[in-house]
């Protein structure tokens, strides 16, 4: 990534996730104008499908409905049809596919009920 993880993490709210101890995954949030963002939802290769992602989804929510949001934005490029897909099974919905600093990105909301 592009990013500089110094900053985002003085910058914005970042969680980890552990797995016997070590580290597994990692979950970046923000306060955006458009809402409440996953900025970045990552596990580590050799732990998908053990639930961790979906764990710092879930965590993820939280955060946004602690704070007020009732709905919660994310992110991906659409290449990403692996992504997409998961994210569309735990209930975000596409609303928007545009071109940003090179990539052609998919929006994707989920309303908190």
């Amino acid at each position: 990534m592009l990013q500089d993880y110094r900053v985002v993490i003085e910058t914005q709210d970042a969680f980890v996730a552990e797995c016997d101890g070590r580290l597994s995954g990692v979950l970046v949030v923000s306060e955006t104008d458009d809402g409440f963002l996953i900025d970045n939802v990552a596990v580590l290769p050799t732990l998908h499908g053990h639930g961790i992602g979906r764990a710092l989804l879930v965590h993820a929510e939280e955060q946004a409905r602690a704070k007020g949001y009732d709905s919660i934005y994310l992110y991906t490029n659409e290449a990403m049809a692996e992504n997409i897909a998961l994210y569309a099974r735990v209930g975000y919905v596409e609303y928007e596919r545009r071109q940003e600093q090179g990539f052609r990105r998919v929006f994707m909301r989920k309303p908190l009920a």
